[in-house]
């Protein structure tokens, strides 16, 4: 399994439930990436995307507490265990976990691989991403050359364990 994400220099991810930064070629390689496969996210983060509408061209699955949750266009479960469930349907390799936070380290233990991409900035942030640089086994298998959009330098990074 697979996690995408956008961290800053301290792998902070939000603040007030929005992401901190929008890089077009951030939200490119997110779209790229995720297209025709399935993403995994909490209820926040569907709220977070334009009219609180699942992703096109890929399967949405929704972890939430609320009972009554319903989403149009996405797949709604309830527990860690009915999200498992419904996961065995898709080949491993296809699943990204999208987040937000609560449900990053949820999942954390069972993604072998990581697309981060890396802010070198300090944002004001209220979420954060477990920092895989300080975990022993996650290691730096790929990182680009620096990117910049306008003044803000950046780095797609991939991590496996």
């Amino acid at each position: 399994m697979n996690l995408i994400v956008a961290v800053d220099r301290n792998w902070a991810i939000g603040k007030d439930n929005k992401l901190l930064v929008s890089i077009p070629d951030d939200m490119k390689f997110f779209r790229e990436t995720t297209t025709g496969k399935v993403v995994v996210m909490g209820r926040k983060t569907l709220e977070s995307f334009p009219n609180s509408k699942p992703l096109s061209n890929r399967v949405n699955i929704v972890l939430t507490r609320d009972m009554n949750y319903d989403a149009k266009g996405a797949v709604v479960v309830h527990s860690k265990e009915e999200l498992d469930k419904e996961l065995e349907k898709y080949n491993s390799d296809d699943i990204y976990i999208i987040g937000g936070e609560s449900i990053y380290r949820l999942m954390l233990d069972e993604c072998d691989r990581a697309f981060v991409t890396y802010v070198d900035y300090a944002y004001d942030a209220d979420t954060y991403f477990p920092n895989l640089d300080e975990m022993s086994d996650w290691k730096l298998a790929e990182e680009s050359d620096e990117q910049t959009y306008y003044d803000i330098e950046f780095y797609f990074r991939t991590y496996t364990r």
